[in-house]
């Protein structure tokens, strides 16, 4: 049991918390000359670490939605949707309006979604 605990533990501590970036950081911080301990110094390591840790996650997020985006065409997502009627269309539409980050992190991937023949589909079904 203990075992699991400190696999556990490390898991979320130096995985998911990413301390060993932190350390990486404040070690080359130091070999560039930059006392950390001091206000100044601790700032641009918490900043460089803030920017690192934050784009590394981002670009892991976009890349598992635009994997899990490519099983499922624009047609096949719309069909899903469309069954969900009276409560379940509500709670869905209560997710989506409740994290519209997901949204945004389609656009790298999204680019199937406007193709030139529904482009050309759409624009003939407006004129009609």
């Amino acid at each position: 049991m203990q075992f699991l605990r400190s696999l556990w533990l490390f898991i979320q501590d130096q995985v998911l918390g990413m301390k060993w970036l932190n350390v990486l950081i404040g070690d080359l911080l130091s070999l560039l000359g930059v006392d950390t301990a001091s206000r100044l110094g601790g700032s641009i390591q918490f900043f460089v670490y803030d920017v690192v840790k934050i784009t590394v996650l981002l670009c892991f997020l976009i890349s598992v939605i635009s994997y899990i985006q490519s099983y499922f065409p624009p047609e096949r997502s719309k069909r899903i949707l469309g069954r969900s009627h009276g409560i379940g269309a509500n709670i869905i539409s209560a997710f989506c309006s409740a994290f519209p980050f997901a949204a945004s992190m389609c656009v790298p991937s999204g680019s199937n979604f406007f193709t030139r023949e529904k482009v050309v589909e759409f624009l003939k079904q407006i004129n009609r």
